[in-house]
């Protein structure tokens, strides 16, 4: 069933449309990593993926934003294996880091993907309509092949982005500025009533 998130602001729903061909986990990995290197308060998770010398896929990481911490989401098939298996233990170490970067009221949650386990139930989807539902902006990458899926779960709301790195930060730098103006404009308000208790107190 779909939530209803109809109070939330749809620009702060961003999902990057990819092909099975776009390298969207890098482009998604390096943009996070630029953000927290820029001191943002961002959260989540984003994905590393772990080749060998051929060029095979023989392992994926989840890095902690929070804390850089690299969480293994992977159980490896075996010599001469060209996939790898997702591992619930990491996927749960994962759920942790979402969860906690919601608690801390970050300004924006990376989660990797809306795939195929999030769009069957299963992933890391509780954590990403928690996100949502707190308002918090959220970024994610969503398959062409789940798109249906997404906007089911999502009521249609959100922006779809390209999958290139301008279109990433041309997002965010729209985004981030209203926000900033948001709360500058509420700055004098609050300042305003804290003086005022201070003068009662005393």
């Amino acid at each position: 069933m779909p939530i209803d998130f109809h109070d939330i602001d749809p620009n702060r729903v961003a999902a990057i449309l990819y092909h099975p061909k776009d390298d969207v986990d890098t482009l998604l990995a390096d943009f996070a990593e630029t953000l927290v290197r820029s001191h943002e308060r961002i959260g989540g998770v984003v994905q590393r993926n772990i080749k060998d010398g051929g060029g095979c896929q023989v392992g994926m990481q989840a890095i902690d934003l929070m804390t850089s911490r690299e969480i293994s989401i992977c159980q490896p098939l075996g010599s001469g294996a060209t996939a790898c298996k997702l591992d619930s233990a990491g996927l749960a170490e994962a759920a942790v880091a979402v969860t906690r970067a919601i608690a801390a009221d970050v300004d924006l949650v990376v989660i990797n993907k809306f795939s195929k386990q999030e769009a069957a139930g299963e992933g890391l989807r509780d954590e990403l309509a928690n996100a949502i539902a707190a308002g918090i902006p959220v970024l994610t990458a969503v398959p062409e092949k789940c798109l249906d899926a997404w906007n089911d779960f999502t009521g249609g709301i959100g922006t779809s982005l390209l999958c290139e790195r301008s279109a990433i930060e041309g997002w965010w730098q729209d985004l981030s500025s209203r926000m900033k103006r948001a709360r500058a404009a509420r700055l004098p308000a609050d300042a305003q009533a804290a003086l005022l208790a201070d003068h009662h107190v005393g």
